[in-house]
């Protein structure tokens, strides 16, 4: 059984009672600064996730091991990110697993890909395309940083000019026109398989729905997810002043094959 405690080289959630969090790397001879005092490494190492550690000026902090999800809210960005909103519904309906064969392409900052990666692994494999390369370099850090490394290959690549996969349980898709890649890769899914399109606007949606429907796909689906979160204090309990609004309209449909 894994020990629950801290070890130099991990990475670890600091938790303030207030809300704030701080995702670090533990490394020896470092230092956490915050605005509620500081938190040498040395005396987080040995220490049990799940239990405290004190600051310079005596606040606590609570020591959590980080989720995906953790480290999706504090992924390094080039791009606009796939939500977890999205991202969940995406492994969803493109029923992502350990062994899946999945296609991304627009790989943008990553956040898309770390989830792909945590589910297939330790059986399957995720092929990531990207046409420019800061882009890739950045996605590449993300997914080695949760040690997925292994579960992707990275592709420098105009998708235009098609894929290289074959028989792919889901493709899915973030790029500014879709519509004019979706002839292009309908060959490289198993029939039944799943597509899925991420669009940022309407008219995007509209060209995407249209090239469907002109297509070998059926059962296609169009739906956009609004997350709304809630304050929690007892006694005090309503929606918070903001929410995760729009982030785009997710679009998703089955392979038909000809007879």
């Amino acid at each position: 059984m894994q020990e629950n405690i801290v070890k130099e080289g991990d990475y670890v959630l600091l938790i303030l009672q207030e809300g704030k969090k701080y995702l670090i790397k533990v490394r020896k001879g470092e230092t956490l600064h915050t605005h509620r005092g500081y938190i040498k490494h040395d005396e987080l190492i040995n220490k049990e996730y799940g239990s405290y550690i004190k600051s310079s000026l005596n606040y606590d902090f609570f020591i959590a091991k980080p989720t995906i999800y953790d480290f999706i809210k504090k992924i390094q960005r080039k791009t606009q990110i796939i939500y977890p909103k999205d991202s969940g519904y995406i492994v969803l309906i493109g029923n992502i697993s350990s062994g899946s064969k999945v296609v991304e392409i627009g790989t943008g900052s990553g956040a898309l890909t770390c989830v792909l990666a945590n589910l297939v692994k330790p059986n399957g494999h995720v092929y990531t395309y990207e046409i420019r390369e800061e882009f890739l370099d950045a996605a590449r850090n993300n997914v080695k940083k949760l040690n997925l490394d292994n579960y992707v290959t990275f592709k420098l690549r105009n998708v235009m000019e098609g894929i290289d996969e074959r028989d792919v349980d889901c493709i899915i898709i973030d790029i500014a026109d879709p519509w004019n890649l979706i002839d292009k890769i309908k060959d490289n899914l198993k029939g039944s398989g799943i597509i899925i399109i991420f669009c940022l606007t309407t008219s995007q949606v509209e060209k995407t729905l249209k090239t469907l429907y002109e297509s070998d796909f059926t059962d296609i689906n169009l739906v956009e997810i609004l997350e709304r979160e809630y304050q929690t204090e007892l006694g005090k309990i309503r929606p918070k002043t903001r929410m995760i609004g729009h982030t785009g309209y997710i679009i998703w449909a089955r392979k038909k094959i000809k007879t």
